[in-house]
């Protein structure tokens, strides 16, 4: 066995063959370290084929919680956890994310929180306003990764939780826990565990000030899932998005109200977000989103204001930046409205985030409304997504939408018109 020299960067983990006083990778002073590594001849065995009709067949046997919201949004049609699994939790501080994961693990026979930020006596106390004090939930305030892997060999759970990956630290690897050269190699342990001992894994990831994962790129493809819960600390509402998922969808959402007492379901969300909307006023617009299986109202609000420098503001919250820009030329170049001389500010009632297409011409409306200074009719829905050219297309699964807002009580707009027929609705 060959062993080499290798010259490992503890800031950002670029490897070079010598050594410098700077990183190349991410400028910093005095993070390159020496690591000899071993270095195997190829003269390896070759790897196993199988051909795919050969593959053995059957339903995976999914862990199910006692959450069903989340379960859900893991496999809408066959939902739970599957086992040997690594599940990437993640979202803004204050979020909730121990709150769900400990709700999670206590409907889970046989499960493991291990917590590396909160201490037991802090867990007992959560615990407690959750109401599982009697709960046969196993609990650990463990930082050491060797002491976890070793734990869970012997205890040989179904389910184990780590609240957080950044706060981990690995002493087979030079760093300081949080650093990247950590967080990889610990997710790739975790990894490695996960799927020799068919033990699930969820593991709670920090946010960096973008709402990004903080850590190394590679940690979101090491996992099978990885999951974002939003919400504003102003209102209860919470909902889970899934961004990756090996074994389901990612089009679902699951929706909660964080109250004192945790994660609460919402049954309806339609009547949720219909008890948000508020009275007919200028720069308001309601449409129906569509999240996964589920279609609900959402209220669009929109302030234009003539900018008082050369460069106009856009500010937005709950709908991509890049889209109001988008709807924004397009209403100056299609309708002649001057919007590059004001101020736009852009909201989502709720503090939910929007990604479906179909609210374009809700956008639309509500900043045309905030523009003239008029109210849109009373109960109607704007519907359909907007073209560059300014047509209204329709959305997808526009019978849903439509069926969803005729049992609030509310007519849609027609989706085969188009933006100067919506324009003039405001002149008249």
């Amino acid at each position: 066995m060959r062993h080499k020299i290798a010259f490992i960067c503890l800031s950002c983990g670029l490897e070079s063959a010598k050594w410098a006083g700077r990183c190349s990778g991410c400028g910093q002073w005095n993070t390159i370290s020496e690591k000899e590594r071993e270095a195997t001849e190829s003269n390896s065995s070759p790897a196993e084929v199988t051909s795919f009709k050969e593959l053995p067949t059957g339903k995976i046997k999914r862990l199910r919680t006692k959450v069903s919201e989340f379960d859900r949004v893991l496999g809408s049609n066959d939902p739970g956890i599957v086992p040997g699994t690594v599940t990437l939790i993640s979202g803004s501080p204050g979020v909730g994310k121990s709150t769900l994961l400990l709700q999670v693990a206590s409907g889970v026979e046989k499960a493991v929180y291990f917590s590396a930020e909160e201490s037991l006596e802090q867990l007992r106390l959560r615990g407690e306003r959750l109401g599982l004090s009697q709960s046969s939930l196993q609990l650990s305030a463990q930082r050491d990764l060797g002491r976890i892997l070793a734990a869970v060999n012997k205890i040989q759970p179904s389910l184990v939780v780590i609240d957080s990956i950044q706060t981990l630290f690995d002493e087979t690897v030079a760093g300081t826990p949080g650093s990247l050269v950590q967080v990889r190699e610990i997710c790739w342990r975790i990894q490695q565990m996960a799927k020799n001992t068919d033990v699930a894994f969820l593991v709670v990831g920090h946010v960096t000030k973008e709402g990004i994962i903080a850590g190394p790129k590679v940690m979101e493809h090491l996992v099978d899932v990885v999951l974002y819960l939003e919400g504003e600390r102003q209102t209860g509402l919470r909902v889970l998005r899934c961004e990756k998922n090996r074994y389901g969808p990612t089009d679902e959402v699951g929706i909660w109200n964080l109250e004192s007492a945790g994660f609460t379901t919402v049954d309806d969300p339609g009547k949720l977000f219909a008890s948000l909307i508020g009275d007919d006023v200028p720069g308001r617009a309601l449409t129906v989103a569509v999240e996964g299986s589920r279609a609900f109202l959402v209220e669009v609000q929109a302030l234009t204001a003539r900018t008082t420098f050369g460069y106009p503001k856009r500010t937005s919250q709950g709908i991509e930046l890049n889209r109001l820009n988008v709807i924004l030329a397009v209403l100056e170049n299609r309708l002649g409205v001057p919007m590059s001389q004001y101020d736009v500010f852009l909201n989502v009632v709720g503090g939910f985030q929007v990604k479906d297409p179909g609210v374009d011409l809700a956008i639309a409306g509500a900043l045309l409304s905030s523009y003239h200074k008029k109210a849109p009719p009373d109960k109607l829905i704007l519907l359909g997504e907007v073209g560059l050219l300014g047509e209204i297309r329709p959305p997808l699964l526009l019978e849903r939408r439509q069926k969803e807002a005729k049992r609030l009580g509310y007519q849609t707009w027609e989706t085969s018109g188009t933006l100067q027929k919506l324009h003039q609705s405001f002149l008249k």
